[in-house]
Parts: structure tokens; C-alpha cells; sequence
């Protein structure tokens, strides 16, 4: 059956390698990508490889939270509805991490980004959707100063708590929405696949881009994931595995979604 699938973050990596995958098995995807021109080129790219396929493209800076608005707004002009969100897109690197509206650019994208944007498309979704959300095995306890921007942290520290950050809020909203709406499931995709974000902080080429695709296909299709909601998935151990144990404290999930919420509200302001 044919699904409607959006991928965050689709020009490179892991994204567009998902995307080859899912666009061969005759799906429907729905491209991001933050610069239009590059963007173009792998839709083209995409359309030529699989012609029978449907595509389609968007494009936003997932940095700026009125980018992430406007994004939702535009794909529900387009679309009633939708089967999954692959929030794939994420940062780690970078030499200017302050984003326009002051946040720290590793918490904006990986955390504040694909949370704003599945909260303004769950009504596109039905108990049959799937949330996707991108975590890693690199995770730490966050500080809600820098996750909100009043403190900024080493590439390593920031990516880390917002990888934890996702698969925290991942675990709340999957819960609170079991049974009510999508499934929210997070994965790593496996540590140190070759992705522009690997070679760029660290060198190394990394390992085959396939095996993290290969996960997000499952878990945006597979009979394995039908009962995953809040659960997270770890691709090193090829199982489904405890997250850091500040993901499994409903106090502190709590306090983060009350953090993510009042900050969102402020820059909607």
C-alpha cells in the first residue's frame, strides 16, 4: 500500500538514502531540505532514478522555529493527510551555533524543530501514522538553560543532550498519544554511518549509509514497530533498548516538554 511519507533533512546522508529506498518501493515522499538549489537537484535527481514515483519538495531553515511554522503550514495546505514524519535533519558541527532567534542551533534542529513541526501536523495523522524521530547512542543529561538558549555548550555536550532531548519527548508524546494518534518511536540509526555530519566532526568517512536507512524504512513501515510508541530503538544493539534513564523519568520528560512549549510559545509571539 502506497504511504505519504515526509523526510526532514532528505538532500544528503541518511535522508536521501531513505529516501531512495522508500521512493523505490513506489511511496510517496515529500522532500525537506534547507537550500532550495541543492534541494532541486535531488529532486531531479529522484524523479530521474524513479520515474513512476511521486515526489515532492519543501523548503525551510528548521534553525528558525517561524521557518518550521511556515513549513507546517505549507505541507498542510498540500496534504489532509500523512502516514509518517521522518524527522531526520540534525547538526552537530558548527562555528556560529547562535540561531536568529537565539537559540543554540544543535538544540533548535534536533530538538525544538522536529518537536514544533509533528505537533503542527498530528492532525494530518491518523492511529495508523508513524512518527520517526532521529536519536543517537550519544546522549547526556540536558540543561534546560542551554536547551532554550540562555547558554551555549561544545558541539559534543549540545548534540548530545539533544539527541536525549528527542528521545525524551519522543517517550511523552508517544505515550500520551497512544491509542489517540500516531505512534512516536525513536531511533539511532546506528553510530558513525557516513554522513557529511560524521566526516565533518570527526574525519572519518563512516559506515554504510543503507544500515541507518534500512532501520528508518522499518520503523516507518514494519509489522516489528506497529506497538513501538515511546519506545526507543538502538541500532548499535539492533534491538529495541533503554534509552539514557532521564528518558524513563516522567518528571523530567515533563519538565522538559513545559521548557520546549513556553519557549515556542515566546518566539511565536
Amino acid at each position: 500500500m502506497n504511504k505519504k511519507i515526509l523526510i526532514t533533512g532528505a538532500t544528503d546522508g541518511i535522508g536521501f538514502k531513505t529516501a531512495k529506498m522508500l521512493l523505490a518501493q513506489g511511496h510517496t515522499v515529500l522532500l525537506h531540505g534547507r537550500n532550495a538549489q541543492k534541494l532541486n537537484k535531488v529532486h531531479t535527481l529522484l524523479n530521474n532514478d524513479y520515474p513512476q514515483a511521486s515526489t515532492q519538495t519543501y523548503v525551510a531553515d528548521l534553525s528558525e522555529m517561524a521557518q518550521v511554522r511556515n513549513l507546517a503550514k505549507q505541507i498542510t495546505a498540500d496534504h489532509k493527510h500523512l502516514d509518517v514524519l521522518i524527522n531526520n535533519a540534525g547538526v552537530f558541527k558548527l562555528d556560529n551555533p547562535e540561531t536568529a532567534d537565539g537559540l543554540d542551533a544543535r538544540f533548535a534542529v534536533n530538538t525544538l524543530a522536529p518537536y514544533l513541526l509533528t505537533t503542527l501536523l498530528l492532525p494530518l495523522f491518523d492511529t495508523q501514522g508513524r512518527i520517526v524521530n532521529v536519536s543517537s547512542a550519544a546522549q547526556a543529561t540536558v540543561n534546560l538553560d542551554a536547551l532554550i538558549g540562555q547558554s551555549f555548550l561544545s558541539d559534543n555536550a549540545a548534540y548530545a543532550q539533544s539527541k536525549l532531548a528527542i528521545t525524551m519527548w519522543s517517550r511523552h508524546m508517544g505515550i500520551k498519544l497512544k491509542g489517540n494518534g500516531p505512534l512516536v518511536v525513536s531511533v539511532n540509526p546506528k553510530s558513525l554511518l557516513g554522513s557529511k555530519m560524521v566526516k565533518d566532526a570527526y574525519g572519518l568517512n563512516g559506515g554504510d549509509l543503507k544500515l541507518g536507512a534500512d532501520i528508518f524504512c522499518r520503523a516507518a513501515l514494519s509489522d516489528e514497530f506497529s506497538n513501538s510508541t515511546g519506545l526507543y530503538f538502538d541500532n548499535d544493539a539492533e534491538c529495541f533498548s533503554a534509552p539514557h534513564a532521564d528518558a524513563l523519568n516522567d518528571a523530567k520528560n515533563q519538565q522538559l516538554i513545559d521548557a520546549l512549549d513556553l519557549k515556542l510559545l515566546q518566539l511565536a509571539i
